[in-house]
């Protein structure tokens, strides 16, 4: 964990919902009041999100007492208690919808990813995320991706070179993209690992022939052209299979032999795992 990134995350989530006060605690409930709440499960599947919570009932009270029950990556069940936190009311009140807000998020991812890689068992194909993710929220969603058994791509536009069909057209050709980005390294004394995708066998030819590039994305291919592509390759490249890829279909895609398979379903369209932090 990043704690300088949390920390930022946690006071700009907070600043957004505290305003000017809480106005419902502030009217209803004695300020120097203490209280305890228990997090709640209300829905089977694998909790993530966990010792971020910790890190929001601290930063939001460090008299708050967190006993964790729990940890992430953990199977979950319904009425599973994962946490209790107990001290002033005002600031578990305060603290209640971020932790379940990011709670219910990263669980939700974690357990999909966790699902689809217990699909992957019998291949050495590993699941990776992509940058379709919520602004604001990436570092905890890729960090959801982790907890549960995924495999994060790069994280943004500054850890990877991805030359992608817009980067090719603008560029003017396969070969003119990889030499730029090689040349472009050279120049600035940067080391990044450098990515192509690929649209069709014929761009793959221009790549294996340029050469200049560590990995090669195989985007919407049919599973005939996959494996032609894979055994083209034949190991001098790593492999990666995106486009089109579901839950139904991710098992014909590892059988295919690629390296890794991207699913931005992963993180762009994942259901929340329910859950709620309940007064004891």
């Amino acid at each position: 964990m990043d704690k300088q990134i949390i920390d930022q995350f946690i006071k700009n989530a907070v600043a957004e919902d505290l305003g000017d006060g809480d106005h419902t605690s502030l009217s209803t409930i004695p300020a120097n009041a203490q209280g305890k709440a228990k997090l709640l499960i209300k829905e089977d599947g694998i909790i993530a999100g966990v010792e971020l919570a910790v890190e929001i009932f601290n930063y939001i009270d460090a008299k708050l007492v967190t006993e964790v029950m729990i940890t992430d990556g953990s199977e979950v069940k319904y009425g599973d208690i994962a946490l209790t936190v107990s001290g002033s009311t005002h600031s578990i009140l305060l603290a209640e919808r971020l932790v379940l807000n990011c709670m219910q998020r990263m669980s939700g991812i974690a357990t999909k990813t966790n699902r689809i890689v217990g699909l992957l068992t019998a291949y050495p194909t590993k699941l990776l995320d992509t940058r379709k993710t919520t602004p604001g929220l990436r570092y905890l969603e890729k960090w959801a991706v982790r907890i549960g058994g995924g495999v994060n791509h790069r994280i943004g536009l500054y850890d990877m070179i991805l030359i992608k069909d817009n980067h090719v057209d603008y560029a003017g050709g396969i070969s003119n993209a990889i030499k730029a980005a090689n040349q472009y390294l050279a120049d600035k004394g940067k080391e990044l690992q450098i990515e192509i995708e690929v649209r069709n066998l014929s761009e793959l030819n221009d790549v294996l022939t340029t050469r200049g590039v560590d990995r090669i994305m195989l985007d919407n291919f049919s599973f005939a052209d996959l494996k032609t592509a894979v055994n083209l390759i034949d190991g001098r490249f790593v492999t990666e299979a995106s486009g089109g890829i579901t839950e139904e279909n991710v098992v014909e895609y590892a059988a295919c032999g690629v390296d890794f398979i991207s699913m931005g379903a992963l993180t762009h369209s994942v259901k929340s795992l329910d859950m709620s932090l309940k007064a004891c």
